[in-house]
């Protein structure tokens, strides 16, 4: 097909194909509290401390399933089908009645997000349907084929966008008749935001949904990893199988734009005196004394000037910019368009960490992404590594890039609000 660019429309019925399915709910009866069962998704959750807050808010958290914990790989996916097999057993977690698609609102402040939770077919990256802007790394891809092969279910889905032509119609309509109605089920996480799901059974509204999504393609917003891990699973299937799709929640944001921020890096083993003497020569180094929202605030009037970051793990923050041009132009790899080249995680990823630094981007020993900003600081300062705080993409240069068929450095955005685990799972076999 010819492709004109992510969350373009394409003639009817090439584009997405969004179907219907039984989710898997938990049963509200036999849980503390739906809050208190949902979590973040999987790689948002770094630290140990955010995982035993959520293994003990409920026994039955969604976090057990998404990141068992146990002495080997093998043992954990065993331990996540094993809960999975019980809890459905328990009648903790009931698949619905009938298949439909989910509406799923959140709300966090001023900001509300709607969307719609279903299978989506599977397609391949050269048909342009659904559009990756991140690489990824192979370990995490292996590490999420297997717990899925384990427990044979989409555990959480994926965030992706498309935009829709603002009429009101179609998969827009349904939505806004939907949340007039009672919803399944209502809940506030910890965090403060709220969280409505409904379901959407009618043949017609389905239908209406279906053949306005046909006609859109989509941007991968949050879940590279587990969209390159379904299209490894459907490969491993004989078609047609279960495995021709995966779950998403697909949000149109022409009606509900995201927020994007940026996903920090933990350098665990090069101390942050290390870190500053190797920049000495190639980098303007500040050093800040001031807390970490006015730190932010002189990065972000840094990097509207060219490539910045935040160093910290020794008590203060170092603002780095104005690289060497003779260093870019050295190790940033020609026969990208420039505005790749530009981008702080390509200077980070291809001067920094692989030129001065001598850091595996690809080895967790070595290097931790992590979506908060506070929690990379802390986790710095109290294991003696370097912390790197880096600045937003603009969302008008993810899609655009994302048009070129150029993929950013891994863990470049972070889009939200992310959909919240443990409201909505899909299984894969009955």
């Amino acid at each position: 097909m010819n492709y004109a660019g992510p969350e373009a429309e394409t003639p009817a019925g090439s584009g997405l194909e969004l179907t219907p399915f039984r989710g898997l709910r938990y049963d509200p009866d036999r849980v503390g509290s739906l809050a208190a069962v949902t979590s973040p998704p999987y790689d948002v959750i770094v630290r140990p401390d955010g995982l035993l807050e959520l293994e003990s808010a409920d026994p039955y958290n969604i976090v057990r399933l998404i990141l068992p914990q146990d002495g080997s790989p093998e043992a954990r996916n065993r331990q996540a089908a094993d809960t999975l097999d019980r809890w459905l057993s328990e009648g903790v977690l009931a698949t619905d009645p009938e298949p439909g698609l989910y509406v799923y609102e959140q709300r966090d402040g001023d900001l509300l997000q709607r969307g719609v939770i279903g299978n989506l077919r599977l397609s391949d990256p050269a048909d342009g349907v659904v559009l990756p802007h991140e690489d990824v790394m192979p370990h995490v891809i292996a590490d999420r084929a297997a717990l899925m092969r384990a427990t044979s279910a989409n555990l959480e889905p994926l965030l992706l966008t498309y935009r829709g032509n603002g009429s009101g119609y179609g998969a827009a309509a349904v939505i806004e008749r939907t949340v007039g109605l009672p919803p399944l089920l209502s809940t506030t996480t910890e965090d403060g935001i709220s969280h409505r799901l409904w379901a959407v059974t009618d043949p017609a509204e389905l239908s209406e949904i279906r053949t306005d999504l046909g006609r859109h393609q989509a941007l991968i917003a949050d879940g590279h990893h587990r969209w390159a891990t379904y299209l490894r699973l459907r490969a491993e299937h004989p078609s047609p199988s279960p495995w021709d799709y995966g779950l998403v929640l697909l949000v149109d944001t022409v009606r509900y734009p995201l927020r994007v921020r940026a996903i920090h890096r933990l350098l665990h083993r090069l101390p942050i005196a290390e870190a500053l003497a190797a920049l000495e020569d190639s980098f303007r180094v500040r050093h800040l004394a001031v807390p970490l929202a006015e730190a932010l605030e002189a990065l972000a009037s840094a990097a509207a000037e060219g490539n910045a970051f935040l160093l910290a793990g020794d008590g203060a923050f170092h603002l780095v910019d104005r690289p060497a041009p003779d260093l870019l132009a050295r190790t940033v790899p020609a026969g990208h368009p420039e505005a790749w080249r530009a981008l702080d995680a390509t200077v980070l990823h291809a001067t920094l960490l692989e030129h001065v630094w001598g850091i595996p981007e690809d080895s967790p020993a070595h290097i931790a992404y992590i979506h908060d900003a506070g929690a990379t600081v802390e986790k710095a300062e109290r294991d003696g590594g370097t912390a790197v705080l880096m600045h937003p993409v603009h969302e008008e240069v993810v899609r655009d890039l994302a048009r070129q068929g150029v993929t950013m450095p891994r863990k470049s955005t972070s889009f939200g609000p992310k959909p919240a685990s443990g409201l909505v799972l899909r299984a894969l076999t009955p």
